[in-house]
Order: structure tokens, then sequence, then C-alpha cells
């Protein structure tokens, strides 16, 4: 299964959505997790994880991973070579490195990262990963369903997040 996680913001909470699909072409989700937190922290800038972690862990809390499950989040995995973690290496050790993890990031990142690629898609996004070979999901990431710059089930991600 692959977990596509969203967290989008308000006054006094933050919604975490998971959508959650078989494969990578999908153009239908098999099942929608919501779930409404807390804000435990304010944003950071390079500290995202702070804020956004939280949110996934906990609705994270209510789905039963299996060995061979993706996640995707909305951000990056690695910030930099030097090693600087982004969300998704943060969410790949809290889950004791068993689960890939893929961020998507709409903006790039100044410092340079030799695992970071660029898909286009209309307009260019920004791919990392842990645990699993950036090239590979690269190409299954450039798949997915949708012809518009935005994968349909990631779009839909987004809007449930505002709803």
């Amino acid at each position: 299964m692959i977990y596509a996680f969203d967290t989008y913001y308000y006054e006094n909470f933050a919604r975490t959505v998971c959508i959650a699909f078989t494969e990578w072409s999908s153009e239908k989700e098999t099942e929608i997790f919501s779930e409404n937190t807390e804000i435990v922290s304010d944003y950071e800038s390079g500290a995202f994880y702070k804020r956004e972690l939280p949110c996934i862990l906990s609705l994270l809390s209510k789905i039963n991973l299996q060995e061979n499950d993706i996640i995707i989040v909305d951000g990056f995995v690695s910030l930099d070579n030097e090693g600087k973690m982004g969300l998704g290496s943060y969410l790949f050790d809290a889950l004791d490195q068993k689960i890939p993890i893929i961020g998507i990031a709409k903006n790039n990142y100044s410092a340079a990262d030799e695992k970071r690629r660029t898909i286009f898609r209309g307009e260019s996004k920004i791919l990392t990963a842990v645990g699993i070979d950036v090239d590979e999901i690269k190409s299954k990431v450039e798949q997915m369903h949708g012809l518009y710059r935005i994968p349909t089930l990631l779009k839909k991600l987004d809007q449930l997040t505002r709803d």
C-alpha cells in the first residue's frame, strides 16, 4: 500500500489527511484517513518536522502498516549532502527505518543534495527518498495518474486537508 500524507494548519488546529492507494498509477484511493490535532509547534524554517511529524505520527497510529508499504510526505526527506534531515528522515527514524519514505516538495531547497531529483509534470517538483532507490521512485511518481502537473491523488489529498 502507498500512503500519502499532508497537513494543513488552521488557526487553532492542524488537519492531517492520508490517502491510501495500491498502485502508482491508481486513479482512486483505497481509503482515506483524517484527523484534527492540536498544533504543537510554530513554523520554524529548516525545522518543519517539529510541526508536522507529530501530526503524521498521530494519524499513523490508526493505520496498520505492513512490510512492503511506502509513505509519501509533502516535504523533503534530506536537505543536503552533509546529512541534514528533513521531515521524511525524521519519520523514517520514528518508524525504525522499516518503511521507505518519499518526499515530494513544491519548492527547491538551497543546499545541494545528490539524492534530490526533479520531477517534471507541467511544473517541476522536487523528490527525495530514504529506504528506497530515488531513481526507481522518480519514474514511478512520474507515472502517477493525472494529466496535469499534480498527480490526481496528491491533488485530492491537498484539497481534503483544506476542507
